[in-house]
């Protein structure tokens, strides 16, 4: 970036800060006007269907952090869930489809599986870190083993397995793939029959 253009940048800066501070001893909100983004502006999103039929580790995991979208696509969240599980554990797939990428990424293993019959852009999930057992182009059952939890540093508190999902470069929350009765804790009751 030119020297001229820095300063013109810092001008026009400090030229916008009077606005500001009056917008702020009145009381009003100051906005920006937003930026435009080439094509279409995005349909309704598809809804996630709960085909999921098992977790991917554990029976019933501790959700060690849960998922928080980012506002904009650069900003700081979680896109995904953490769940606690030793290292060594298997690691399967949540639901039926084709794998997509297995191997190495920064140091890590993951593996991403694009699921069946979920639309266009489909629904893909992805596990990390993960000793792959897989390849590229195998097709998998709910439940089949993709691999092994490995036992690589992580920014939580214990091993755990990060478990994400997209559609194209939208990120959703995975747990929105199992079914509520899956997601319940504490031990299933059998209620009496009428009659």
């Amino acid at each position: 970036m030119s020297h001229e253009r820095t300063n013109r940048r810092r001008t026009g800066t400090w030229a916008a800060l009077p606005l500001f501070l009056a917008a702020v001893l009145l009381g009003t909100t100051w906005t920006t006007a937003p930026r435009a983004t080439p094509g279409p502006p995005p349909g309704p999103a598809e809804p996630v269907p709960a085909m999921g039929r098992a977790w991917p580790v554990g029976l019933r995991p501790l959700v060690v952090r849960a998922w928080e979208p980012p506002p904009t696509p650069y900003a700081p969240g979680h896109r995904g869930v953490d769940l606690s599980a030793p290292a060594g554990s298997p690691v399967r797939a949540v639901a039926p489809g084709r794998v997509s990428f297995a191997g190495r990424v920064a140091g890590r293993g993951v593996v991403s599986v694009e699921l069946t019959d979920t639309g266009d852009p489909p629904l893909r999930t992805t596990y990390e870190p993960v000793r792959p057992s897989v390849e590229k182009g195998d097709e998998v059952a709910a439940g089949d083993p993709l691999g092994t939890l490995e036992p690589t540093p992580s920014h939580c508190p214990t091993a755990c397995l990060h478990w994400g999902l997209r559609r194209g470069e939208t990120y959703l929350d995975p747990l929105s793939l199992l079914p509520h009765w899956l997601l319940r804790r504490g031990p299933s009751r059998l209620l009496p029959v009428p009659g």
